[in-house]
């Protein structure tokens, strides 16, 4: 099994790096990438884990780009997690992120939920290289009593449209997409079917755009045909994974519930050797 779109607690994930990779290595996951959000924190304790256990590592990321307001999420695949230009890129990134949580702690407070903000953001304020994020005030408000679930604090407080939500700041796409390639490695599209921005796709891939992930835990099999076809028509690569976070409401039961097959992955690593390929 191939799972390229794992996160750990560096992000959102629930699992440390090497309790993810014990959980991929029991699963029969063969291939492995950690791709946190905004951080590559979790890089190196999961490189060093799936080296003990007999996985491949492929060093990844998921950068969150906004264009008129939408989240893209854009994958990064084999990046050099030392690159000093991306480590400042995602600075700047994991700041905007602390400020839009700290924004949306302060408006569910105005609405009557008060939580700790201190104690939210205290894991980021110890460790600047993690990335706080709406899933660490989702499980606030479970802890907290105002909600039975994250799915259910997403839905009534926390998504698009909600009394708690605040829009996101954050670089454009084809801006992302260039520091993933000057870091040395691939873009793919995150899960196109959840951005719902399929004409977009094409303009992506203008901009240097190298995949699209259609296996995704959220992708049925008629959106991954769609994706197939549009990766064909597009000359793009293909990417998948089981977007796996360790929370039960978040993403696949397991890592490597969803697989990326082999031909797909080799294309992905012929590119990277190659990009003219």
């Amino acid at each position: 099994m191939i799972d390229l779109h794992t996160h750990t607690t560096a992000s959102d994930g629930r699992c440390a790096p090497a309790e993810l990779v014990a959980r991929a290595a029991a699963a029969g996951v063969t291939v492995l990438s950690v791709t946190d959000h905004d951080t590559v924190a979790g890089c190196e304790a999961a490189a060093g884990a799936c080296e003990a256990a007999d996985i491949e590592f492929v060093p990844g990321i998921e950068i969150t780009a906004v264009r008129d307001e939408a989240d893209v999420h854009v994958l990064g695949y084999f990046i050099d997690p030392r690159s000093s230009a991306l480590r400042v890129f995602l600075t700047e990134q994991r700041q905007r992120r602390f400020d839009r949580v700290g924004r949306m702690i302060a408006r569910l407070a105005r609405l009557g939920l008060r939580l700790d903000a201190d104690a939210i953001l205290r894991p980021a304020v110890d460790d600047p290289t993690r990335a706080v994020g709406r899933p660490w005030i989702a499980r606030a408000l479970v802890a907290a009593g105002y909600v039975q679930t994250t799915n259910e604090a997403f839905t009534s407080w926390l998504s698009r449209g909600r009394p708690g939500f605040v829009p996101r700041e954050g670089a454009a796409p084809d801006n992302v997409i260039a520091r993933i390639h000057d870091a040395g490695g691939l873009a793919s599209m995150a899960h196109p079917g959840l951005i719902g921005r399929d004409n977009w796709i094409p303009g992506l891939a203008a901009s240097g755009l190298d995949a699209i992930e259609a296996f995704h835990t959220d992708h049925d099999a008629d959106a991954i045909a769609r994706y197939r076809a549009m990766a064909q028509r597009l000359t793009l690569a293909v990417s998948g994974g089981s977007d796996y976070h360790g929370d039960e409401s978040h993403g696949a039961a397991h890592p490597g519930n969803v697989s990326l097959p082999r031909d797909d992955f080799e294309r992905l690593v012929r590119l990277k050797r190659n990009p003219t390929t």
